[in-house]
């Protein structure tokens, strides 16, 4: 069995403050994939270059306080690939990836964070730069290897994805272009949506995100930003997935998938 955790941390410093490290210890994960890091290689040496035994790999932003993503993993990967368009999105610090390949099997986990396009017009003019080129990346992956892509992708697929799905129609993260994204990443794409595939009804209880301005977490005015999407063959093997709301380390909540199988 292969337990699999994502969590956006909203500043990994604020959130082992929160009692992260205890609750990773106590939970025990064979991997995490961490996003919006905001720390720098100096703020992570000697300090967060593991969690809880755990050696983490990294791609973090050059912007100070900004993005950044990781992966923590029990087992050595085979290979590690940071980034994926050498450009761009690189330099924000949005994807790395663990692969765990032997004979006759190509294995990867990757981080993902997803641009926000909620500060304006040029935050969603990049998300959908992001979206465009992500894809192909996603794909040209999915046909060499088995993938499961963890992390905050910013988008809402359904209505039943978020409280306020009606006064949300016209906001980033439930646009129509966006969910059409993930539409098509689920369809002839050809990626599973994990939580769904257990979880094909929830509403209120699939959350993993709260705005911070007014009462959004204490009423449960929720999204669902953060997804485990794998290839088929590996969303199979999925037996429980659970969003762990009991501690509140970030804004977001963690969502961990139990797999059926080992590395």
């Amino acid at each position: 069995m292969f337990k699999l955790t994502s969590l956006n941390l909203n500043g990994i410093r604020s959130a082992t403050s929160k009692g992260l490290e205890d609750w990773v210890a106590s939970e025990a994960p064979d991997c995490i994939c961490v996003q919006e890091i905001k720390a720098q290689a100096p703020d992570i040496a000697d300090r967060f270059e593991t969690l809880c035994g755990m050696p983490g790999y990294f791609q973090l932003a050059e912007k100070k306080g900004y993005s950044g993503v990781g992966v923590y993993s029990r087992h050595e990967p085979s290979d590690v690939v940071v980034g994926f368009d050498g450009a761009e999105f690189d330099a924000e610090g949005r994807c790395v990836e663990l692969r765990f390949d032997k004979p006759g099997r190509k294995l990867s986990i990757l981080s993902a964070y997803f641009p926000s396009g909620s500060s304006g017009e040029d935050r969603q003019a990049a998300k959908f730069r992001f979206l465009d080129v992500f894809y192909p990346h996603l794909m040209q992956l999915k046909a060499e290897r088995e993938v499961v892509l963890c992390g905050d992708l910013n988008i809402a697929h359904q209505e039943k994805d978020l409280k306020n799905w009606r006064s949300n129609q016209k906001n980033s993260g439930f646009l129509p272009e966006e969910r059409a994204w993930m539409t098509r990443v689920l369809g002839e794409g050809g990626l599973c949506d994990v939580y769904r595939q257990l979880h094909p009804d929830t509403t209120t209880e699939c959350y993993t995100w709260w705005s911070n301005r007014g009462q959004a977490y204490a009423n449960n005015v929720g999204w669902r930003l953060d997804y485990h999407l794998a290839t088929p063959a590996l969303a199979q093997t999925a037996m429980s997935a659970d969003i762990f709301k009991a501690t509140k380390f970030s804004d977001h909540a963690p969502i961990t998938v139990h797999y059926g199988f080992s590395l």
